[in-house]
């Protein structure tokens, strides 16, 4: 039988903690993907930079440092022509898909708890890329729908075959492959715009439009820009669907590059047109921004008028 002093004994054993699983916390969590960046990302794009000034003789690379590829590109008329159509496609695609998803965004966002809307644009992604331009392609061929209804109605008498081999079946289409991701985006960005901001805003006397304009946009500026530039970029790039829609005018810079890469074996001029292509990426954005700020549509001021 226990004794006093025991019972005592065992009661100031000092207890054992339960050990406990230490996160990472700080850069520990983002050490993971960094790390992933940066041999994934940043590594072979600092490789093909470096390759971007070598030259490339029956498919070897040769380490002999020149400029002689960039001063090629910003001579050759052809490269700055396939790159202007990139940049129409771009453009066109990425202003509409903001256009068009933005009021789907807010209606989503402020006017109703369901996301059916949001599940029916976002079911495009369950179809395969191709398919959706194959389809395209089948919509608006000389015995698509659109053909043919307008033949059975009796607007036109043959079939329009301008509507398929066209710059505009070519944003069209990409329109319909980019419009969920800029959707995403601005649904993202507007869910940090709060009701309560919006009150406010009319209770101060703003109208529908003032909200808009001096709450909603300049409070949506990141979400806007990364919407577009991020549609503008893929677009932009995009060569199968220009070349599979477009026609004679299909042809891309993005193309241009994949050529040389595929068929030309030419790395380092494939690797100097990227970088040139980067660089007018860059440009686009500046432009954007600035015309963000020149519209008043820029967050960090107030402007009351």
């Amino acid at each position: 039988m226990a004794t006093a002093a025991t019972y005592v004994d065992n009661s100031t054993e000092p207890k054992r903690r339960p050990t406990r699983l230490r996160l990472p916390s700080g850069f520990g969590l983002a050490s993971l993907p960094f790390g992933f960046l940066v041999c994934f990302f940043l590594i072979p794009v600092a490789l093909l930079f470096v390759t971007s000034f070598f030259a490339a003789r029956s498919f070897v690379i040769e380490p002999v440092w020149n400029i002689e590829n960039y001063a090629r590109i910003l001579s050759a008329a052809g490269f700055w022509q396939a790159t202007w159509v990139g940049l129409k496609n771009g453009f066109f695609t990425a202003a509409f898909s903001v256009i068009l998803s933005f009021p789907v965004a807010y209606y989503l966002v402020y006017r109703t708890k369901s996301n059916v809307i949001l599940y029916l644009v976002l079911l495009s992604w369950f179809s395969s890329y191709l398919v959706r331009v194959y389809a395209w392609r089948t919509i608006l061929g000389t015995n698509g729908v659109i053909n043919s209804f307008l033949m059975g109605s009796g607007v036109i008498n043959e079939p329009l075959e301008v509507i398929l081999f066209s710059p505009f079946a070519s944003v069209l289409t990409l329109i319909h492959i980019m419009l969920p991701f800029s959707l995403l985006i601005l649904v993202s960005s507007l869910r940090d715009v709060k009701q309560d901001y919006l009150d406010a805003a009319r209770d101060l006397g703003a109208t529908g439009i003032g909200v808009l304009i001096k709450v909603i946009l300049p409070m949506t500026y990141k979400g806007i820009v990364g919407s577009f530039m991020f549609t503008f970029i893929l677009a932009a790039g995009d060569y199968i669907t220009p070349q599979l829609l477009g026609g004679r005018e299909g042809v891309t810079s993005g193309l241009l590059i994949a050529n040389q890469f595929r068929s030309a074996g030419n790395w380092p001029l494939g690797s100097a047109m990227a970088f040139v292509l980067l660089a007018t990426f860059v440009v686009v954005y500046i432009v954007f921004t600035l015309t963000l700020k020149a519209l008043k549509l820029a967050p960090g001021r107030r402007y009351h008028g």
